[in-house]
């Protein structure tokens, strides 16, 4: 009987063997094929310019808030945990998060600002002194997705709040750091609470079990795909230590969906429901997501709100149970409401903005990498400045456009360093299509003037903003055969007028002479040079704007007068960070003395004119403009096109107004762009223009026109001193 006992157990344990060593050998090899928790794509994130701070900045309490608001700060009385603020009157209390700017990490900080007179003035260290500046983590803006359709946000284990990490645990798998991937015990005991609710009220799946699920496993609901989740769960507990299964396990979680993107991952998740980063979140909003575990569409908090709240108040009770809150943690969180953001942030905030960006990076990098290497993009847009150009069109278009189909498009850059701070594409800017920024290219009219101007002025032995020139009728013959005979816009002439009037007031008939003098071929070289492409072939009609830029283009144009005479190259992308914080790259910004300042310098005292006297003077007559600017206004021919560019001495705006059918507008520049531009920085904080010549510029009085009945002053270039400068020198010299 012994020996057929024996016997009996012998081929009970080969038996055993048999089965199991070869069912070891194949999850093994499906591990290893389908298991890498190190190689899991993840999408680059995009990120606007940070705020810097510092006493004496120009900044308004409601532009700070706006900035606050779009980096996902929330009002908090306490302001006791990073990415939260307080506001009392003009004095903020701000809590900032952890960020890498690419210079270093800097640490959370807690500081108070007051704000007077539309300037910041103190910046103090709560419970410490002074600051010079402080850096506000900026607005995540764009999300660039892997392929997989998933939206990931891994951490490391060691980055994440405790309470999630001890948290988790206590909710899904108490005795996750003892058993063997599989819990015998908490499967006997989910299946008697099964049993004696009569329901399906707890689930006996460990930590390992599920993350094998969401990792390896279809969601067949089979007794034999639950064996191979059983088997896969205890040789990959026996592979990989449990720190590595429980960080992974947090990392692949899921845990809702948007729209067609499975959301995977705790980081993920506090950004999709909360608008924050997982470090940001207090008890009940980690409570809220520890629960969403157990069914995320069942317990969706936009939903389903109330079965949010009945799961949040379990899990809190659970956290209480096992000490990971004491009893009035557990009590305040309870009445805490979800807090969770009406709407999940959008994974392109700004897609107009974000065109340009990913043009700008495909110079460097290719999609696969911008999909899955998880790099920080630090742009360069201002997201207050953003609002205020899309505030502006909204108001004006109100006004100016009784049947809605007046479309607009609006560039803001940093006038010395070409940073693009705003850039709107259409009327509806937060809405994907046609960028008219950047695509749109229109005949841009009289924008071109300014630079006909600085080839003339350029050549000072001819030509001085006191030169006097001719504004009469002018035909010319074509080597095409016809005739080009340019009109003035009030189909009148004006005689002879200093060059300054001729560009202030827009004179055609003046400028298509100096055009015609300095050249039309040196024009079309000037536009290549400040990094446009001219026309192959330019005619006349070059000299008067018969030539199609979109407003991007123009900026590029402008950016080299409002610089003060330094080629500028436009850039959307200030850097770019590895995973780890690491500078992959950086866009270098302008540095040294400008190349011929002082000649376009003399182009902007004609701009400024423009605005004082000329066809933009209704921004120093008009209510509310109270900074001193340069600009010049644009209309194409039958009103189709209505164009201002406008510079300060820190911001040039470019805005365009027409219909994508090219049916006229009825608008010009003054009466449509310049309305636009004059909303925005009105409210936008920027600095006037100052201007500061060398030595070589002297200025001299000239008459204009009336025997020196009135004189005017303006700068001139050495050795040109015209006729009319030197009479009313004589004249003010007289006793």
């Amino acid at each position: 009987m012994w020996r057929i006992l024996k016997n009996c157990s012998w081929f009970g344990l080969g038996a055993a063997l048999g089965v199991l060593l070869p069912a070891i050998v194949y999850f093994n090899r499906v591990i290893d094929a389908r298991f890498d928790l190190g190689a899991q794509p993840v999408a680059s994130k995009v990120y606007a310019r940070p705020m810097l701070l510092s006493v004496g900045k120009r900044l308004s309490a409601e532009q700070l808030e706006v900035e606050l608001s779009e980096a996902r700060y929330r009002a908090d009385p306490t302001g006791a945990t990073p990415g939260s603020f307080r506001r009392d009157g003009a004095s903020f209390d701000i809590h900032t998060r952890g960020f890498d700017f690419g210079d270093g990490r800097a640490a959370p900080e807690r500081f108070r600002l007051s704000l007077q007179s539309g300037r910041i003035a103190t910046l103090k260290r709560i419970g410490g002194g002074d600051l010079k500046q402080v850096r506000v983590d900026p607005a995540r803006i764009a999300t660039i997705l892997p392929t997989d359709d998933t939206e990931r946000l891994p951490l490391p284990i060691a980055a994440m709040p405790a309470l999630l990490v001890a948290g988790i645990q206590a909710v899904e798998d108490r005795n996750f750091k003892d058993h063997e991937g599989i819990d015998p015990w908490g499967i006997a005991r989910a299946m008697w609470a099964n049993i004696r609710a009569r329901k399906l009220v707890q689930g006996g799946s460990t930590i390992t079990q599920q993350l094998v699920k969401n990792t390896l496993l279809s969601n067949d609901r089979s007794l034999r795909r639950k064996l191979m989740e059983m088997g896969l769960a205890v040789v990959i507990d026996a592979r990989f230590d449990k720190q590595t299964i429980l960080e992974a396990y947090l990392n692949r979680a899921y845990i809702g969906q948007n729209g067609a993107l499975a959301v995977h991952g705790f980081g993920a998740g506090a950004e999709f429901y909360f608008g924050r980063s997982l470090d940001a979140l207090d008890a009940p909003e980690i409570a809220l997501l520890a629960g969403l575990v157990k069914g995320p569409s069942f317990y969706d908090p936009r939903r389903n709100p109330e079965r949010a709240i009945a799961r949040r108040r379990i899990v809190l009770g659970q956290f209480l149970e096992t000490g990971l809150i004491d009893a009035d943690e557990h009590a305040a969180a309870l009445k805490a409401p979800l807090a969770v953001v009406p709407r999940p942030p959008s994974r392109v905030r700004y897609p107009a903005f974000m065109q340009l960006v990913r043009a700008q990076l495909a110079a460097e990098y290719d999609q696969s990498a911008l999909q899955s290497q998880g790099l920080t993009i630090l742009t360069t847009l201002d997201p207050g400045a953003q609002r205020l150009a899309e505030q502006a069109i909204a108001t004006t278009l109100k006004t100016v456009d009784a049947e809605g189909k007046t479309e607009a498009a609006v560039v803001l850059t940093h006038a010395h360093t070409g940073e693009v701070l705003a850039l709107v594409g259409g009327r509806d800017a937060r809405s994907a299509g046609f960028n008219r920024a950047l695509d749109a290219k229109r005949p841009v009219g009289s924008l071109l003037k300014p630079f006909v101007y600085l080839l003339a002025l350029s050549q000072p032995r001819r030509y001085s903003l006191a030169s006097l020139v001719s504004d009469e009728p002018l035909s010319l013959r074509l080597p095409t055969g016809k005739t080009w005979q340019p009109q003035n816009f009030d189909r009148t002439s004006h005689g002879t007028v200093p060059l300054v009037d001729a560009l202030a007031k827009s004179y055609n008939l003046a400028t298509a002479r100096v055009g015609l003098d300095v050249g039309v071929v040196q024009l079309a070289q000037l536009i290549g040079t400040l990094g446009v492409m001219p026309p192959a072939q330019p005619l006349p009609s070059l000299i008067l704007g018969s030539i199609d830029l979109s407003p991007y283009e123009v900026a590029q144009l402008y950016q080299g007068l409002a610089s003060g005479g330094n080629v500028v190259p436009l850039s959307a992308v200030h850097s770019v960070l590895d995973e780890r914080g690491g500078v992959l790259s950086r866009v270098p910004r302008p540095s040294g003395e400008a190349s011929g300042e002082d000649v376009v310098k003399l182009v902007t005292v004609a701009l400024n004119e423009t605005t004082l006297s000329g066809t933009a003077r209704s921004l120093s007559q008009g209510p509310g403009m109270r900074i001193d600017s340069a600009g010049k206004t644009g209309t194409s021919d039958g009103l189709r096109d209505s164009w201002y560019a406008g510079y300060t001495g820190e911001h040039l705006g470019i805005v365009w107004l027409g219909r994508d059918d090219n049916e006229p507008t009825r608008l010009s520049g003054a009466t449509g762009a310049l309305r636009v531009w004059n909303a925005l920085f009105q409210k936008l904080p920027s600095s006037d223009l100052r201007l500061e010549f060398s030595s070589a510029v002297r200025w001299l009085p000239f008459d204009t026109g009336d025997g020196c009945q009135r004189i005017r002053f303006y700068p001139v270039l050495p050795p040109y001193e015209p006729a009319n400068t030197r009479n009313c020198m004589q004249a003010l010299t007289m006793p």
